[in-house]
């Protein structure tokens, strides 16, 4: 057993007796940074996914402390909204998959259907409980083959909590949040001042100092990219913080949930010549770039030497897989970045 695993049981510890009073950061960070370890730039980033979520529970406080202690370049979360507004870190717009939800009774009437990306879904969704009755929930792992031990031991988190972990880690940590469903959140949770939920992310970004654009001397001392699937949220908030933005792009089946257009539209020459004035690159699912058949890797789609021809030049890949193989292909073809989740 090496020294990281000896240790693990007494950072848990300390994660357990914060989760039940205050929030495990002070906000904002406390902690002096003149002389941490710079952000390294010189090889393709690799990006916590939700954290470690291969072994803690996804999104939570101590999946990117574990993220960050592994050595991780940035920590990536999703962010959504609670009922009054305040910014959470959670994937999905239902609590049902990854959470204890179905154990609170008191909430057994909030269940609802609505419509998410064209799809009647049913559940229990974030937008629909307070944060304070958000904190009363623990975040359970989404898959049955991951680690289960730390089922039921960590409360969701917000944006500033999650950043506050990125800014109190010993050495340089980016993070990569994405603005997450807004079309739903920005129908369901309205703001007191008329803002709207990508205002609210930036303001966020901007009040604990993340400006500058990429490989700037602010961006390095707060590395951040913000992703997003919806391209209107990512041309919005293009006037708002010069912070490079990634274009996030999903299966050939799912279209855009803003604009309602197609995998081949957005991947079209004519649209990558239009996203290049708001975005910095762009972020495809693997198989995209690389598609699988009977778990059979096949040849690498010209995609990225698409959007490399149209100046978009950081492929940032969601999500990789630990298979040495599937590696090493998306290193030859010029990835700058893994998003990866799984360490086991």
């Amino acid at each position: 057993m090496d020294a990281s695993r000896c240790f693990t049981p007494f950072v848990f510890l300390l994660l357990l007796v914060g989760c039940s009073g205050r929030p495990l950061y002070p906000l904002p960070s406390k902690v002096a940074n003149a002389y941490r370890q710079p952000l390294q730039t010189s090889r393709p980033y690799n990006i916590a996914h939700r954290g470690s979520n291969g072994e803690i529970p996804e999104e939570t406080a101590a999946a990117y402390m574990r993220a960050i202690e592994e050595g991780t370049d940035f920590i990536e979360t999703d962010i959504l909204s609670s009922k009054d507004g305040v910014l959470i870190c959670f994937h999905d717009v239902t609590l049902d998959d990854t959470t204890d939800i179905a154990q609170h009774k008191e909430f057994a009437d909030r269940k609802r259907t609505y419509d998410v990306q064209g799809v009647n879904t049913t559940g229990f969704f974030t937008v629909d409980f307070t944060l304070k009755e958000l904190k009363t929930l623990r975040v359970k792992q989404r898959y049955a083959f991951r680690d289960q031990q730390y089922n039921g031991k960590f409360p969701i988190i917000t944006f500033e909590e999650f950043i506050s972990i990125a800014l109190d880690a010993p050495r340089v940590v980016g993070i990569y949040p994405e603005i997450k469903n807004p079309v739903l959140i920005n129908q369901h949770v309205k703001w007191s001042d008329g803002k709207r939920f990508e205002d609210k992310f930036v303001e966020t970004l901007k009040k604990y100092g993340y400006k500058g654009s990429y490989m700037s001397k602010d961006w390095l001392k707060k590395p951040a990219f913000i992703q997003s699937f919806a391209p209107t949220s990512l041309v919005y908030v293009s006037n708002l913080t010069d912070l490079p933005k990634i274009f996030l792009i999903d299966d050939i089946s799912i279209p855009t949930q803003d604009t309602n257009q197609s995998y081949w539209e957005i991947t079209s020459d004519s649209y990558l010549s239009y996203i290049k004035d708001y975005v910095v690159g762009i972020g495809p699912w693997k198989d995209t770039i690389v598609p699988v058949v009977n778990n059979y890797l096949q040849t690498p789609t010209d995609l990225v030497s698409r959007a490399h021809a149209h100046n978009l030049q950081y492929t940032h890949i969601h999500t990789g897989t630990r298979t040495p193989s599937c590696t090493l292909t998306f290193m030859k073809i010029r990835i700058k970045s893994m998003s990866t989740g799984l360490r086991r």
